[in-house]
């Protein structure tokens, strides 16, 4: 049996079909609520927030597309893992339910031990996910900061004070996830910290962001961590160590591989052609 408190909603036209998947994952122990159209599917996820969704994709009036994009706009229900159950297999149906944020796609006849994998796939990756972002949330937040005799300092609770001309593009609709890497980027975070903090799924966070910039969340982080680096690099002469450190890094080797990539030269052969304070 699986957990009983788990709410699934299955979002299909055909009555048959829909009561058929309701009895069956009724009798494994879901809890179970059924919608007979897009837009009733729709008010029940916002009614009961479900902890999972199942939607057909070809129904009358709103089709599963529909569905799935407005829920993914709605912080509250963006997370929600959803799983279109469709007649069709082509691969321009399955990218676009990708790109719009869908966690599976199964095609119709589907047996219900197959429905069910699905089901136990998503909801442990949505466990998963939720208690790594619960330990990140408990740690301590460290800003970075170069102090008036050069050396950078990690200290708690102060706000990162490295002067910096904003790389991020001028986008409204992203303005919460560029603030939100600007504001952290040095306390390691990843994905999934943006994620929460903007009320998406990573998935549907991931395709939006590189949907409007052509890059990913994880490289945005990425490239401002190294405009950092460039600053304490050029700006102080504290180790690379040190500033591996500052930058939210816990290995210097992980963050001498990424700048190598990004600038062709390893931090100490980069900041010997670029460095603005003298070494001491």
């Amino acid at each position: 049996m699986y957990e009983s408190s788990k709410k699934i909603l299955v979002i299909e036209d055909d009555t048959v079909t829909r009561n058929l998947y309701l009895r069956g994952l009724e009798a494994k122990g879901f809890d179970m609520i059924g919608a007979d159209n897009g837009r009733v599917g729709i008010q029940q996820v916002q009614k009961d927030i479900p902890d999972l969704v199942i939607c057909d994709i070809m129904m009358p009036d709103m089709d599963g597309y529909s569905v799935l994009s407005t829920l993914r706009q709605n912080p509250l229900t963006a997370i929600i893992p959803f799983i279109f159950l469709s007649g069709s297999s082509t691969k321009a149906d399955v990218r676009k339910a990708m790109e719009l944020g869908a966690d599976d796609y199964l095609t119709k006849p589907s047996t219900l031990d197959e429905l069910l994998r699905a089901i136990a796939t998503r909801l442990q990756k949505q466990a998963t996910l939720q208690y790594w972002c619960s330990i990140q949330s408990e740690k301590p937040p460290k800003s970075v900061f170069v102090d008036n005799t050069g050396d950078v300092a990690v200290a708690p609770d102060k706000e990162a004070n490295i002067p910096f001309k904003s790389i991020f593009p001028s986008i409204p609709q992203l303005k919460e996830v560029f603030d939100f890497i600007e504001a952290h980027y040095h306390q390691g975070i990843t994905l999934c910290d943006v994620a929460v903090a903007v009320g998406y799924s990573p998935a549907y966070l991931t395709n939006r962001v590189a949907r409007q910039t052509g890059e990913t969340v994880n490289c945005w982080i990425v490239k401002r961590r190294m405009a950092g680096a460039r600053f304490l690099l050029q700006n102080n002469d504290q180790t690379v160590e040190k500033i591996a450190k500052a930058l939210g890094y816990q290995d210097v080797s992980h963050f001498s591989r990424q700048f190598r990539q990004h600038h062709g030269l390893p931090p100490q052969a980069w900041r010997k052609e670029h460095q603005i304070v003298s070494q001491k």
